[in-house]
């Protein structure tokens, strides 16, 4: 009875994690190059730097605000 009481519980507690999970904010990145700027959730490179975010969107046209 024991472990069906800790097994409900850890099940119970994988579900709340679940629950906060959001997608990955997306960022504009600019070339250290030519200055181009990309939007992208991940890092482009070493010749890429983070300029403006974090955006809701692919287009990287929504910011999120933070409170």
């Amino acid at each position: 009875m024991k472990r069906l009481t800790y097994a409900s519980a850890l099940l119970l507690a994988l579900c709340c994690v679940n629950l906060t999970a959001a997608p990955a904010p997306w960022w504009k990145w600019r070339s250290k190059v030519d200055g181009q700027l990309v939007c992208s959730q991940t890092p482009l490179g070493d010749g890429w730097e983070k300029a403006y975010g974090p955006f809701k969107d692919p287009h990287c046209e929504n910011l999120i605000v933070r409170r």
